[in-house]
C-alpha cells in the first residue's frame, strides 16, 4: 500500500477519540482554576467587584486568532472561548444578563448569548429600562437592541458608572451589529476600538459627521430618535477629548467603546 494513502476512517476516528479525551481533561482543569481566580483577587482585595474584563478577553481572542488554526474558523474560536470565559466569570461570582430586543428579542438573545456564553443567566425584559437597571447590579449586563423607535442609549449620559463595552455580534460573520452591552466594568482601549458618541445636535447627521471630520474624527450614524443623535467614532476616544467638545449640540458625551468585530 501506498505511504500516501489516506486513512481509514476506524483511524480518524481513534485519533478524534483520543482529541476529544486529552479537550475534555485540559477543560475541566481550566474550569477548575476559576476558584483559584476568585480567590486570589479576594486576597488582592478585589473580591466583592465584577470579574468582566472586556479588554482582557479581547487581548486573548486577538492572540488565539493571530494563531495557526488550519481549517478552524474564526468562529469556532471565538465559540468555544466565549463559553470557557463565561462559565469562569459565572463561577467566580454574580453574573446575569436582562436583554431587550425590541421587535426582534430572538436575535437580541441569539447576540448575547454568542458574546457572554450558556453560564450567565439570561432573562428577557419589555423595556431598555429593564435592561439598563439590571446593568446596574453587581455582575449585571443590560443588553439592548438598536432600534429607530428607542433612544435608550441617551440615558447613559445621566449613568456615568454605566458603560457600553460589547458591539454585538462581535464577528462581523455573524452579522451586522444589532445591539449594545451595557455594564459597570472599566472600559480598556484594544487598540482597534469603537466609540460610541450621543449628541443632541439640532444639524443634520451629515453635518455632525463633517463638522467631527474637519477635525479628524470618523463619525457615523447608528441611530436617532427623540431628537438625540447616536454616533459610532472610529478609534478610542476619552470623554474629555478636545474634539467631541468642538462637535455640534449642547448635551453630548462618550457612552463607552467596545472592540471592533475581531475578524475584520
Amino acid at each position: 500500500m501506498s505511504d500516501d494513502a489516506p486513512p481509514s476512517l476506524d483511524e480518524v476516528r481513534k485519533r478524534i477519540d483520543a482529541i476529544d479525551a486529552d479537550l475534555l481533561r485540559l477543560v475541566v482543569e481550566r474550569a477548575s482554576l476559576a476558584k483559584a481566580v476568585a480567590a486570589a483577587k479576594a486576597a488582592a482585595g478585589d473580591g466583592g467587584k465584577f470579574g468582566l474584563r472586556p479588554g482582557r478577553e479581547t487581548a486573548l481572542l486577538k492572540k488565539l486568532l493571530a494563531g495557526p488554526r488550519n481549517g478552524a474558523r474564526p468562529g469556532l474560536i471565538v465559540r468555544i472561548w466565549r463559553e470557557l470565559i463565561g462559565d469562569s466569570l459565572a463561577t467566580q461570582g454574580p453574573f446575569h444578563i436582562a436583554v431587550w430586543g425590541g421587535k426582534d428579542p430572538g436575535r437580541a438573545v441569539e447576540v448575547a448569548r454568542l458574546r457572554f456564553g450558556v453560564a450567565p443567566a439570561l432573562r428577557q425584559v419589555a423595556k431598555p429600562e429593564d435592561a439598563i437597571a439590571e446593568a446596574r447590579s453587581l455582575g449585571g449586563v443590560g443588553v439592548c437592541a438598536l432600534t429607530p423607535d428607542s433612544a435608550w442609549w441617551g440615558r447613559l449620559l445621566a449613568e456615568p458608572k454605566l458603560k457600553v463595552f460589547a458591539a454585538l455580534p462581535c464577528l462581523a460573520a455573524w452579522g451586522p451589529l444589532s445591539a449594545l452591552a451595557v455594564a459597570e466594568v472599566e472600559i480598556e482601549p484594544t487598540g482597534a476600538d469603537n466609540t460610541f458618541w450621543v449628541t443632541d445636535a439640532a444639524q443634520s447627521a451629515k453635518a455632525v459627521e463633517d463638522a467631527l471630520s474637519r477635525d479628524g474624527v470618523a463619525a457615523t450614524l447608528m441611530v436617532e430618535h427623540g431628537g438625540l443623535k447616536l454616533f459610532l467614532l472610529s478609534g478610542y476616544y476619552q470623554a474629555d477629548d478636545p474634539r467631541l467638545a468642538r462637535a455640534p449640540g449642547k448635551l453630548s458625551g462618550v457612552i463607552g467603546a467596545a472592540p471592533q468585530p475581531l475578524d475584520v
